[in-house]
């Protein structure tokens, strides 16, 4: 039988503005382009996953506007099981991007209906949680949203990955729900407290988590690689050699790459190859869902990694 991802997270729409310059308090100025770009961490993940040939189920909320229904709309061309997403009324969540002709930008987001995914709707849709095998979260929706949903996942016995962005502090009954942990270098300091300068920072930091709970812990590094850590090794992973066009959605690239491999046979050191895969296709495109590859993509990838024995700061 096929395994299942489920999802539980945001959904926004990206309005990103094209100018030459970005204004300044109280300026204003020409803008060259508005491009609408379905966007927000959980949809970009779930859309990853089912690009790669894999059944996702998805929590979340949209408003009842016409942002909304283009965002659900593209999931569900991806594949994407949409039919658990509620539709609410305040807007839908939205990020407005301005970007200068030099590639400078500053960003407004707006959470809209991602704030209003709470306990009880997850409570509501425990049939979806139930018919699933692994579930993932991020840190664009309520905290306490996320407390609830990993409580419930783990005590279905399913498998629980949590991608801790935007960059917060976890406390320990989150911590210890969590079987795989996939920041950044910038959330893992913040999660754990501590400088991240080095390797050793990096294991120090990470079997600090392992102590609370968690079971396993990767930590995506750009250009430097993958990071992994358990409680009886730990490896870096160096990062293929492509050329770079648009690193927006490699994070979220990545982890589809590798609950798409990982869901199948839990197989870690696959799975994160899976995902630098993935990312690495991505990150040479422009754009965020758009820009994830199909399974036959990363199946065909063929490249050099770059000779790295060190993660380098």
């Amino acid at each position: 039988m096929d395994k299942t991802a489920l999802v539980v997270g945001s959904i926004n729409m990206d309005l990103v503005v094209n100018t030459d310059e970005i204004p300044g308090i109280g300026e204003t100025v020409l803008g060259n382009s508005l491009i609408q770009n379905p966007g927000g961490k959980g949809a970009n993940q779930g859309v990853a996953i089912s690009k790669l040939g894999k059944k996702v189920n998805f929590l979340g909320m949209v408003g009842k506007d016409g942002l909304g229904e283009k965002a659900i709309n593209y999931m569900r061309d991806a594949g994407v099981n949409i039919d658990y997403i509620k539709k609410v009324d305040v807007t839908t969540g939205i990020a407005i991007i301005n970007v200068d002709k030099h590639g400078n930008n500053n960003i407004i987001v707006i959470p809209g209906a991602n704030e209003k995914v709470d306990r009880e709707y997850l409570e509501e849709n425990l049939c979806v949680f139930k018919t699933s095998d692994i579930v993932i979260f991020q840190l664009e929706i309520p905290m306490d949203t996320v407390r609830c949903g990993l409580e419930i996942a783990k005590k279905l016995g399913k498998i629980t990955i949590l991608n801790p962005a935007p960059a917060a502090e976890l406390e320990d009954d989150i911590l210890k729900n969590v079987d795989i942990l996939i920041p950044n270098e910038h959330e893992l300091k913040r999660i754990s407290k501590m400088e991240i300068d080095n390797e050793e920072s990096i294991v120090t930091a990470c079997r600090l988590l392992i102590e609370k709970g968690v079971d396993k812990v990767i930590v995506t590094l750009g250009e430097n690689g993958v990071f992994y850590v358990d409680k009886s090794q730990y490896r870096l992973f160096p990062s293929y050699d492509v050329e770079v066009v648009d690193t927006t959605a490699a994070g979220d690239s990545f982890i589809g790459g590798f609950v798409s491999s990982y869901i199948e046979d839990k197989d870690v050191e696959k799975a994160i190859e899976t995902g630098q895969k993935t990312a690495a296709i991505c990150i040479q495109r422009m754009g965020a869902q758009k820009a994830m590859p199909t399974k036959k993509e990363v199946e065909g990838f063929n490249c050099e990694k770059k000779k790295s024995g060190k993660a380098s700061f």
